[in-house]
């Protein structure tokens, strides 16, 4: 098991009141929900850079080609 790690920061008044107001409702530690709301907040950068990776692809005329040629084959493959 890895060992948590400390840091310190700063946080708003306002961030910190609601951080307290859920840590009560929801009984749960604030640590454990700063990482929750962390991992989430990564996961959904994550999938924004999916995103625009292919949003980037799409506008590629080679790469275009390739999935298109790619597209074929496979429905070639699967259609026998």
């Amino acid at each position: 098991m890895r060992k948590a790690v400390t840091f310190t920061s700063t946080l708003s008044p306002e961030l910190i009141a609601m951080l307290n107001d859920y840590s009560v409702k929801l009984n749960t530690p604030k640590n454990q929900l700063l990482s929750i709301a962390l991992k989430n907040y990564i996961n959904e950068l994550k999938r924004q850079e999916y995103i625009n990776s292919f949003q980037r692809a799409k506008l590629d005329s080679e790469i275009r080609e390739l999935s298109e040629d790619g597209i074929e084959d496979f429905l070639e493959i699967i259609s026998k």
